[in-house]
């Protein structure tokens, strides 16, 4: 993807980078977090509503990448969407942890319950 495809999706609103996450998601069929070189995923903490943890993931690893360059220890990991939505999303559920979906230029960030972002997916692969 050229810098410019990458600026330009990444300046887009939270709600127009989430729908391209889906589509492109749908395609693609992984999810990318970011991991350090112990491979724990990095976790970020929202403020909204006295504060709540998330995991941010992106739709491919250029985006992930993109987000991580300022870290030396950061790299991109792909997760297969069968794992993320039958393993992942049930542990975030779990563990009280939300998802921030496809973080941007400007650092919002689509956040979404793991529930509603495993449905939100489904519809997405019953349109293939």
């Amino acid at each position: 993807m050229s810098n410019d495809q990458l600026a330009s999706v990444l300046a887009q609103a939270a709600e127009e980078r989430f729908e391209y996450f889906l589509a492109t998601v749908g395609e693609e069929r992984e999810i990318w977090i970011l991991i350090n070189s112990d491979e724990h995923f990095l976790k970020l903490h929202g403020e909204e509503d006295g504060g709540f943890e998330y995991l941010p993931i992106w739709p491919s690893s250029d985006f992930a990448a993109h987000y991580a360059e300022d870290s030396d220890e950061l790299t991109p990991k792909s997760i297969p969407l069968p794992q993320f939505l039958n393993r992942w999303l049930p542990g975030l559920h779990k563990d009280g942890i939300e998802v921030g979906v496809f973080p941007g230029a400007d650092n919002s960030v689509w956040i979404s319950e793991p529930k509603d972002l495993e449905q939100d997916l489904r519809d997405e692969l019953d349109r293939f």
